[in-house]
């Protein structure tokens, strides 16, 4: 076995350390359920809610790029990563305390808050976003990524179904805001006990280190884009099919809206979504070697585009309703398998670094489709917002099919 082999084994375990225990903190701070629910429940409307979103998805992908031409001039990342996962522990603990004493401080103090911690623990994690991809491409092998990337969701989404009980459990019982701070602590431990794999983390392997400036290192954006096509048709998928990523917060509303929103109901589309997750991880395991991202791509258009509308349809059905979480979690792990390894196979070793960062900001669309959806859903109803999404995500389907993988 070659040096990069057994670089390529150890680092594989490493990484899959660390998916197995970010999945059972996963559900303790969810961006699509529990999270939303916080806001909710401390008077949040949907503009806040269009924010806080925002800043979670859009707003941390789009930091991704900043981030990625800082790090394009350092030849090993494994600090900066480890520095990145730190912070989000620290952010995690500072949410526990806030809801430790929410009771003793004024609204308005506990939304600016968690809005400042929110974005903290959000971008720190897009910080860590580009260390973590430039590390696992460069050191796990070809032909073993395929293999890594859909054990690591069916891991995920394993280790996601026993946090959802154990989320729906502390939830439920324990009153707001204690329940919120019970949930963050768990999820920070369980963060902390997953950095540990970074630790283990070999990089012998320097990344291409170019010495540019930030300013250089945006022009090299137009170039690429120009000169690969997949690269195009990638970026269009993540802007139009990737709005699907953060619509849950919205039907949180929509649910809350129509049927009220305990934590009971909370518990049970945390448990509906991450089932969901776990047969969309499942299928692409057993199908790892005969699977093309391409296709998974083109279920997930029609997919994605048919949530919006079922919601509609079921809204207030409350047995029914909980089937969109479901559907969510199965199109939601399955885009993300799909477009992470997509990213890989378009990019190289001297330019996953960029590529990794304008796959962060070049998502302008799913960046602004938050605050867009949370204003319009304030004047113009769920309706007619969510037709608008379906249809976005449906003009998807001609950039998929121009994919060459």
């Amino acid at each position: 076995m070659t040096l990069e082999q057994q670089e390529s084994k150890h680092n594989f375990k490493a990484f899959i350390w660390h998916a197995t225990f970010l999945a059972l903190a996963g559900n303790f701070m969810d961006v699509d359920t529990v999270i939303p629910a916080m806001l909710v429940k401390v008077g949040g409307n949907s503009i806040q809610m269009g924010i806080l979103t925002t800043i979670m998805i859009g707003g941390a992908s789009f930091m991704q790029l900043f981030f990625s031409g800082i790090l394009s001039n350092k030849a090993y990342k494994k600090k900066f990563l480890l520095g990145a996962i730190n912070s989000r522990v620290l952010t995690l603990l500072g949410l526990s305390a806030l809801f430790m004493y929410a009771n003793s401080i004024s609204k308005t103090l506990v939304l600016i808050s968690i809005f400042v911690l929110i974005t903290i623990f959000s971008f720190s994690g897009s910080f860590a976003n580009v260390s973590y991809i430039d590390i696992l491409g460069k050191t796990i092998s070809s032909k073993k990524r395929k293999h890594f990337f859909s054990l690591k969701q069916l891991i995920s989404s394993v280790g996601l179904l026993s946090s959802a009980f154990m989320a729906s459990y502390v939830l439920k019982k324990y009153s707001f805001p204690t329940n919120y701070s019970h949930t963050y602590f768990f999820a920070a431990i369980l963060l902390l006990v997953a950095s540990l794999g970074f630790y283990f983390l070999s990089e012998k392997t320097p990344s291409t280190k170019k010495k540019t400036s930030l300013k250089a290192f945006f022009k090299q954006m137009p170039k690429e884009i120009k000169s690969n096509s997949n690269l195009k048709a990638y970026l269009f998928i993540i802007n139009f099919l990737g709005v699907g990523v953060s619509l849950l917060p919205f039907v949180v509303l929509l649910a809350k809206q129509n049927q009220g929103l305990s934590f009971s109901h909370i518990g049970t589309f945390i448990i509906y979504r991450t089932v969901g997750m776990l047969l969309g991880s499942l299928s692409l395991f057993f199908l790892a070697k005969r699977f093309r991202y391409k296709n998974v791509l083109l279920i997930n258009v029609f997919l994605g585009a048919s949530i919006p509308i079922i919601a509609l349809l079921i809204q207030h059905n409350s047995a029914l309703f909980p089937s969109i979480f479901l559907l969510a979690g199965i199109f939601v792990s399955t885009f993300k398998i799909s477009m992470n390894g997509m990213l890989i196979e378009i990019s190289t070793t001297e330019n996953r670094t960029l590529y990794a960062g304008m796959s962060g900001a070049g998502n302008i669309l799913t960046s602004l489709f938050p605050l867009v959806a949370g204003i319009l859903i304030q004047f113009w109803g769920f309706n007619l917002v969510f037709i608008l999404i379906s249809v976005s995500m449906l003009l998807s389907f001609f950039a998929v099919r121009k994919l060459q993988c």
